[in-house]
């Protein structure tokens, strides 16, 4: 997963892998569990992203979970039309927040 340095002190960017997947995921799991903890805003960058099966989607589900808890926010960028397909057909469009 790569993630890049902070944009400000509270902003962190996460690039999403081509594939989210049962391979990728468990290492996302770790990179936004890590985030979560060290910074209030939280940014996905899904330019490179072609595909997020259910794998992905439950790590992507409970880190909003988190966020909201801990009273930080996530916010999801440059998604594919694939890939929003997939947030709207399964309803978690309605949860993450997608610009």
């Amino acid at each position: 997963m790569e993630a890049t340095t902070p944009q400000t002190d509270d902003v962190y960017v996460i690039t999403i892998p081509e594939q989210l997947n049962v391979a990728t995921s468990p290492s996302l799991k770790t990179t936004l569990t890590d985030a979560v903890s060290s910074y209030d805003k939280i940014e996905l960058d899904y330019s490179a992203t072609e595909l997020v099966t259910s794998a992905g989607l439950r790590v992507l589900l409970q880190a909003q979970k988190n966020v909201q808890t801990s009273g930080k926010s996530m916010t999801m960028k440059n998604v594919s039309p694939d890939v929003m397909e997939v947030f709207d057909v399964t309803g978690v469009s309605k949860i993450f927040t997608i610009v």
